[in-house]
């Protein structure tokens, strides 16, 4: 495996490897602008591929770049943290509706399971076994949400329930929908093909979120299970992963900075779903 190097001679080495079953979900933060070394901006370009090195250089925008980079040298240096390959060597393939998988047929690679999502500032990855799982993270601050975007894409309940939030209250309800939705779809697995108004989240407290889905999607509600944290106050992230055996699965939050160094982050739930 590539070893990681460490950011000061103080700093913890993260392990090599890391043991990981059904039964755990680890979530890895990349909080992208910390990466600002000419030198290690070099190194994460070479665990690249020849297309994604020139994916990179499309972006118009510096951040746009950044992003990019951040996020497929963390897949590929965090993949390799659960499977004896070298971050470049990793080999993903699109499903029908675009969602990469891992291709690689090594018997401990072939069995994970991961999912992505960024936004301004911060890239959230999911990574399990045997077991389908979406995440999705949202920047609070820098995206400005208007009233029709509600009425559009949600389902009528949500957007009558939304209509009775106080003012100063209703874009933070938005963003716990949106995020849920978002998490949803990923682990179907099958993007904004699923229609976001034919499926509704219901909060029966501050604390719970239950999932109700109409007939015609041929999904079963007490197939998921939801979570929803916040890493600092600028972000929300919601997490979508398959129940199995009912039993509730261990998360685990990292922050890291891919092939230098990672550390736990300390999370608080805000709301999951109890059953």
């Amino acid at each position: 495996m590539t070893p990681y190097r460490f950011s000061s001679p103080g700093d913890a080495p993260p392990d090599v490897s890391l043991p990981i079953s059904a039964r755990q979900i680890d979530i890895w933060l990349v909080f992208y602008h910390d990466i600002a070394d000419p030198a290690l901006l070099a190194t994460l370009l070479t665990l690249l591929n020849e297309s994604e090195r020139a994916q990179q250089l499309r972006f118009h925008f510096a951040d746009d770049r950044l992003r990019y980079l951040a996020t497929r040298a963390l897949v590929r240096s965090v993949l390799s943290r659960y499977a004896p390959l070298e971050p470049a060597d990793w080999v993903f393939t699109p499903n029908d509706y675009g969602r990469p998988a891992i291709a690689n047929d090594h018997p401990q690679a072939r069995t994970l399971s991961f999912n992505l999502s960024h936004t301004r500032g911060l890239i959230a990855m999911a990574v399990t076994r045997d077991r389908v799982l979406g995440v999705d993270v949202e920047n609070l601050i820098a995206r400005e949400v208007s009233g029709g975007i509600a009425e559009h894409f949600f389902s009528p309940t949500e957007v009558a329930e939304l209509a009775g939030v106080p003012p100063e209250r209703r874009q933070d309800r938005f963003f716990e929908y949106w995020t849920f939705k978002e998490a949803y779809i990923k682990a179907r697995g099958m993007g904004l093909s699923i229609p976001l108004d034919r499926f509704s989240f219901h909060f029966p407290d501050e604390r719970q979120v239950r999932l109700a889905i109409e007939p015609d999607l041929g999904d079963d509600a007490a197939r998921w299970r939801f979570w929803q944290f916040q890493p600092t106050p600028d972000y929300l992230l919601a997490l979508c992963a398959e129940r199995l055996d009912g039993a509730e699965p261990l998360l685990t939050v990292r922050s890291a900075i891919p092939t230098v160094s990672d550390a736990p982050f300390a999370w608080t739930l805000l709301k999951a779903d109890p059953r």
